[in-house]
């Protein structure tokens, strides 16, 4: 039972995913205490167990009669007080529903668009009886179709993606652009018939399965509109080129300089160096690059001028209730502290008694490590978690949970798988020591650092100075390769921010100056969690393996019991794979791990932490099914930063754009004195 109490008493305990009612369950208790009280009444003699008996033969008419009782309750609720029902889950739908529908849905988008460029059908328009109208808007009748179909596939392109992952409103969007579709197919002739029977079925279907497109949208920002207006840019030129290039008439062979500047110009509602030797088709290039440059520029304005919609981003309040439930419980899971990262989103159960850390990255709902709190509440939290992500259509995904955690993760999510992804190395503070053969090689890089002048300090972050931690801060930034800091599942991602004084910072100094840096969170009242390792490259080798034996043997008077290191990926296929005997199958999945390793820290971790003699203990990594590893793995990378993203440094861009154009003199120049001014005045 959970010790967790309140001002009020004891902490209700967490909901009953049945529903069932407080009193059918007392009945059904009532029946199993007569069955325990039937059956030990066969103990005191031989002529008692027919009194026995008859016990039990009561006791199990009442267990039927309590679930005669609770059947009635169920049937006699009330219709406002009938259990929730869960989001219905993507992993248990007609997975080839949202998948077929995207897929013909960007295909159709192309249709549309290659049927755009084709001109005969234009000459077919030219034809309809309706070309009277021509006298008053000559060449709209035939030109405006066709600016239609490719923007109605550019839409349909867009929203495939959505389709596929059951978004609702990119049901909603496809379905009126199929429905404006076929009204054009049914009132403008000259069409063919068969996008028009696949655009008819493509409809058709998505209203028939219109339930199967549930989820609600994702978190948006102001990003997205630019994202969004740079594929739209390329796909703008791409079509233009394209047109340009497919279109005979020409009148020179223009070079591809002057064909882009064409597009471009078209784009802006201008006319470009390129020629048609048709009008009719200079009209269709005219038409085509103005729409599309029209339509760009308001889905842009639409997407930036929408209200953002952030995930709900690590708060205050969240951030005070994490840290009393580390207070009560932190001692569980060392990862506990990193769900205080300030990118991660918290999703609590419903009695507040547990809560999960998340970040979402292409469509994956990601958490790491266990559900903070009593464990008897975690279920509670998977289930809002599970409800999350299928209320988004997300796949949900736990990375470095314990073996407890993934019992329950498994249990509760009602198909989640759990693989062994690989073990954490955590060191015994009593049980450590530099004696030993294992030992020799850390004892020898150990030696060889105090010998070169190198000192080690070993304190809280709240016993140390602002300005010193701020210095520290720069000083380990410069020796960073790279602006993108890594970590996700074991990495808080700040130092010495208010409220992490119980962290602890080791640094190794040499004549004053800093060389190397260890930051350790919290594990609960008496531990230590390896959080960022930093040291400078042309100082001497082995400083991190000095400053972690200086913070164990400090480790006594900080309080501290034991300390949790870095995580091995795949540690026990790496010590298995070059033991004498490891089959070809172990030895292959070693051999691929050791050509992974030139670009991920997976050999070089698992050797590092291997030298202070740790126990392992084995982490893992939970996901839904086969089909979407791929998609897991993608995410997980994303989060941990060994993938990232190009991204655009406006900033950086702006400042060269300035210096280029010499507008960075102006600043620099002062104003001509007037008279009067200066010392005298």
């Amino acid at each position: 039972m959970s010790e967790m109490t309140d001002n009020n008493g004891p902490e209700p305990p967490e909901p009953v995913a049945s529903g069932a009612r407080q009193p059918v369950g007392d009945a059904v208790k009532a029946a199993g205490g007569a069955v325990r009280a039937g059956r030990g009444s066969v103990k005191p003699s031989g002529g008692a167990v027919k009194t026995g008996g008859g016990a039990v033969k009561a006791a199990n008419g009442a267990a039927k009669a309590a679930n005669g009782a609770a059947k009635a309750a169920a049937m006699a609720q009330p219709a406002g007080h009938e259990p929730v029902a869960r989001p219905p889950d993507r992993r248990n739908q007609r997975r080839w529903v949202p998948i077929t529908a995207g897929i013909v849905s960007f295909l159709l988008g192309l249709a549309y668009i290659i049927e755009g460029f084709r001109t005969r059908v234009i000459y077919s328009h030219l034809k309809h009886p309706l070309h009277r109208l021509t006298e008053i808007a000559p060449g709209v009748l035939a030109i405006v179709p066709r600016v239609a179909d490719v923007i109605i596939g550019l839409l349909l392109l867009m929203l495939s993606h959505g389709l596929r992952r059951r978004k609702r409103r990119a049901w909603e969007g496809v379905t009126l652009l199929l429905a404006f579709s076929v009204v054009t197919h049914a009132v403008l002739p000259g069409r063919h018939l068969v996008p028009a029977l696949i655009t008819v079925a493509l409809l058709a279907v998505l209203w028939v399965y219109r339930k199967e497109f549930y989820a609600v949208g994702d978190p948006r920002t102001r990003w997205r509109a630019l994202w969004a207006l740079i594929g739209l840019l390329i796909a703008d030129v791409v079509i233009g080129l394209t047109y340009i290039s497919v279109t005979k008439g020409l009148e020179a062979d223009y070079t591809f300089g002057q064909r882009l500047q064409s597009v471009i110009y078209g784009l802006l509602g201008f006319g470009g160096p390129v020629e048609f030797t048709s009008e009719t088709r200079g009209d269709v290039f005219a038409f085509l690059m103005g729409g599309l440059g029209i339509f760009t520029l308001i889905v842009f304005g639409y997407l930036f001028l929408r209200p953002a919609k952030r995930a709900s981003p690590l708060g205050g309040q969240d951030a005070s209730r994490i840290r009393e439930l580390l207070a009560k419980q932190g001692e569980r899971d060392s990862l506990g502290y990193f769900t205080l990262r300030t990118d991660k989103s918290i999703i609590w159960s419903p009695t507040g008694k547990s809560c999960i850390g998340y970040r979402v990255l292409s469509g994956v709902m990601l958490a790491s490590g266990d559900p903070l709190g009593d464990p008897e509440a975690w279920p509670g939290a998977i289930n809002a978690f599970l409800d999350e992500a299928s209320r988004h259509a997300w796949v949900p995904a736990v990375l470095g949970c314990s073996e407890l955690g993934a019992e329950t993760w498994c249990r509760e999510g009602g198909g989640l798988t759990a693989l062994e992804l690989g073990d954490e190395a955590v060191v015994d503070v009593a049980e450590f020591s530099l004696q030993g053969r294992s030992m020799k090689n850390v004892r020898q890089m150990v030696t060889r650092v105090c010998r070169n002048g190198y000192s080690a300090e070993i304190r809280r972050a709240g016993d140390i100075p602002r300005t010193e931690i701020d210095r520290m801060i720069r000083r380990a930034d410069s020796w960073r390769g790279s602006p993108t800091e890594r970590g996700f599942s074991m990495a808080l991602g700040r130092v010495g921010a208010p409220g992490d004084e119980d962290c602890v910072i080791a640094t190794a100094t040499k004549d004053g100056v800093l060389c190397a840096i260890l930051h350790f969170v919290p594990w609960g009242s008496d531990g230590l969690s390896l959080d960022l390792m930093r040291r400078d490259r042309s100082a001497q080798p082995g400083l991190n393996d000095f400053l972690i034996v200086e913070t164990i043997k400090s480790a006594p008077d900080l309080g501290v019991k034991r300390i949790s290191l870095n995580f091995a990926m795949f540690r026990a296929a790496l010590e298995r794979g070059e033991r004498i005997g490891a089959g070809p199958v172990l030895r292959a999945w070693r051999g691929i791990l050791l050509f992974l390793s030139r670009w991920f820290q997976i050999e070089s971790l698992y050797k590092f932490n291997a030298k202070f003699c740790p126990e392992w203990i084995p982490r893992f990594f939970v996901y839904t099914g086969t089909r979407d590893v791929p998609r897991i793995g993608l995410a997980a990378m994303e989060a941990e930063a060994f993938l990232v993203w190009p991204t655009l440094e406006v900033r950086r861009m702006a400042r060269r754009t300035v210096r280029w154009l010499g507008l960075d003199q102006l600043r620099h120049r002062r104003p001509p004195e007037r008279p009067g001014s200066g010392a005298a005045a």
